[in-house]
């Protein structure tokens, strides 16, 4: 048992990020206000210093996504070539946007575009252009840039771990610039960092967004608004959490997200018909519209030479780059783990474009309907947003019939976004914690559960969330810098990819039965053989065959083994290369629908892998020369390869 229990983590990762956790917390909490100026003016002097910088690295990751969906990169799958998505797109679509920003549209979909309205940077306030240049704000702000972000850590993680077999954390992000020493004590920091900015930056969330849910109680049932009731607030989320960590993915985060999704569509259909609906169709098309003619000066607007509005960027724009980038470990984790099996083209087609449109859609119709409804002299919603923004979307739904409804859908989708996110984050950090596997013990997820409600409250109560908050945008600074060394990595073993998928297409593969006559190797082409039948020519065809080219190898000098698994019926012949990639052929029995022609329903293929996944060629009925054949074909593509890349 005390075995068991060592293994389920990584001692290096796991001690030190609670240790440090908690003395951070400990100096938040005994020094708050000092805390909170000495990071505000790291945090102001990193904006106003590096500004450009962080202008610059968003513009260059977005650049590189969209290079990647376009280019012959697009087509490497997150995973080996025979790997299957494991979720639908539903619930993929669904998943990405509860972990990404769900609850952030919750809390600023109708605030953020009001506030832009009052207060715009160069416009009259509560003018026509005031409204158009405040929901073009909000998309950006929430467009394409910030799944940009979130889409590029994905990809690293996902293309390392699931197509290179390296751990699921964010050290394996650094393995083209540093190699094996992720394995060392530079990846066990890289993930105690992850840990760290991960936990607080959810713990910050939950904090924060506990007021909305306060204030939506408040409005609906007349609930004091509390310290002591935003607490227990958090212990309630907190008992959610656990149950649906305690679940699994697909029963917890999976069905919960499914469930929000469909309550934001009908939020939001709600509004669209009961509200002005040719009104918010044209917003929505001259808004979309307004957003891409402007995206490139929007891009790189910095403000140079209006001095008087460098304050405005930095307390908007750069403040969200700098939280999209310090949340970019949390959900870019998130995302590659739900993520397996898809293209890269298909990947960043989902990530990229369907959340964003999605919001692009909720602003519209919660925000232009919020600025139509002030212009029509509804001063009470921009009073709410000037004096409580928690309370804006309340109030907002209120001009509409059954608000009071519409307000508790509200409320619960509320809930459910702050328990997914949690539940999301602590299965991050216990990844992080374990070396990127997910099948830990239950008490790890337990652990990390109660940790952010009990943090969060402790903060909650005795202050220090802003400090905390200030201290997390604060680290996107060496995070992002971190991060386009990876985006350089990243490039360079996508490019040893490609050419490894080029020599494979090389040489031609072995022709089926080679020694055998042509009606035996027709035979052999369309027999459909049972289980009996393929287990047959594994022992006696496959194997043998395996053998004496292993045999071969060794009589060379060099590293040659054969791993055999007979419960999954697979055997592979493993050569090594020194310090080059290892040659990997395999030969794994796979059940498959019979042709309508067949006596049965169901046979057996006997279908090649190699190190970057099957091959989709059956080689059931060949001869064992013609298997030896083509080990030989791909182990002199492998070798052209390798030449190709050294």
């Amino acid at each position: 048992m005390f075995m068991q229990f060592k293994k389920s983590f990584n001692p290096s990762v796991f001690y030190p990020s609670i240790v440090l956790l908690f003395v951070i917390l400990a100096l938040t909490l005994i020094f708050p206000e000092g805390m909170l100026n000495s990071i505000t003016k790291i945090q102001d002097y990193l904006t106003h210093t590096f500004g450009w910088f962080y202008i610059l690295a968003v513009t260059i990751i977005f650049f590189v996504i969209i290079f990647l969906l376009f280019s012959k990169h697009g087509d490497i799958k997150l995973g080996p070539d025979h790997s299957k998505p494991s979720y639908s797109n539903m619930s993929w679509f669904a998943m990405l946007f509860s972990a990404g920003m769900g609850i952030g549209l919750m809390f600023y979909g109708v605030s953020e575009p009001v506030m832009h309205y009052l207060a715009p940077p160069s416009a009259s306030p509560e003018s026509v252009e005031a409204a158009r240049q405040a929901m073009s704000i909000t998309f950006f702000h929430w467009g394409l840039n910030v799944w940009a972000i979130y889409a590029v850590v994905a990809i690293i993680l996902a293309f390392f771990a699931y197509r290179h077999n390296l751990p699921l954390t964010l050290k394996s992000a650094f393995y083209p610039l540093v190699g094996n020493k992720i394995y060392g004590v530079f990846g066990d920091i890289i993930d105690i960092f992850a840990v760290i900015a991960t936990f607080f930056g959810v713990t910050i969330s939950l904090g924060f967004g506990v007021l909305q849910i306060n204030g939506g109680f408040s409005h609906l049932f007349g609930l004091d608004i509390s310290i002591i009731t935003q607490i227990i607030f958090i212990g309630v989320i907190t008992i959610l959490v656990t149950i649906s960590a305690t679940s699994g993915l697909d029963k917890g985060i999976k069905l919960l997200s499914n469930t929000n999704m469909i309550l934001a569509i009908f939020l939001v259909l709600f509004i669209l018909i009961l509200g002005n609906t040719t009104f918010i169709l044209n917003s929505l098309v001259q808004n979309t519209g307004q957003y891409l003619s402007s995206f490139l000066s929007d891009t790189f607007n910095l403000y140079a030479y209006e001095k008087q509005k460098e304050s405005w960027i930095g307390g908007w724009t750069l403040l969200y780059w700098t939280w999209w980038l310090s949340w970019a470990p949390f959900v870019g984790l998130f995302i590659a783990r739900i993520s397996r099996g898809r293209t890269i083209k298909e990947f960043i087609t989902g990530v990229l474009f369907v959340p964003t449109g999605f919001i692009f859609l909720w602003m519209t119709v919660f925000g232009n309907s919020a600025i139509d409804l002030i212009h029509g002299g509804y001063t009470e919603l921009a009073t709410a947003v000037n004096e409580d923004v928690s309370l804006a979307l309340f109030v907002f739904l209120e001009k509409f019939p059954l608000g009071s409804i519409m307000s508790g859908i509200a409320t619960i989708m509320i809930i459910i976004f702050f328990v997914t996110s949690a539940d999301s984050a602590a299965m991050v950090i216990d990844m992080l914690c374990s070396n990127g596997k997910d099948d830990t013990p239950k008490w790890q997820k337990l652990l990390w559960c109660v940790l952010i409600g009990l943090i969060a409250s402790v903060l909650l109560y005795a202050g220090g969330l802003q400090a905390l908050q200030a201290m997390t945008i604060a680290a996107a600074f060496p995070l992002t810098i971190a991060l386009l060394g990876c985006i350089y990595g990243l490039i360079k073993a996508l490019a040893i990819d490609v050419e490894k998928k080029k020599t494979q297409d090389i040489g031609t593969i072995a022709p089926t039965g080679s020694s055998k006559n042509w009606e035996e190797r027709l035979k052999a082409i369309i027999d459909t053989p049972d289980k009996n039948d393929a287990e047959k020519f594994l022992r006696r065809v496959i194997k043998p065959a395996f053998k004496d080219v292993q045999a071969k190898f060794e009589e060379y000098g060099m590293s040659a083994k054969i791993e055999e698994d007979i419960k999954k019926w697979q055997i592979h012949l493993h050569v090594g290369m020194g310090d080059d990639r290892d040659f990997r052929y395999g030969i794994k029995l796979v059940e498959a629908e019979a042709p309508d022609y067949a006596d049965t329903d169901r046979y057996y293929r006997a279908t090649v892998y190699l190190l970057e996944g099957g091959q989709d060629y059956d080689v059931i009925g060949w001869s064992k020369e013609s298997i030896i054949n083509d080990i030989i074909e791909q182990y002199r593509n492998h070798m052209h390869f390798l030449y190709k890349t050294t």
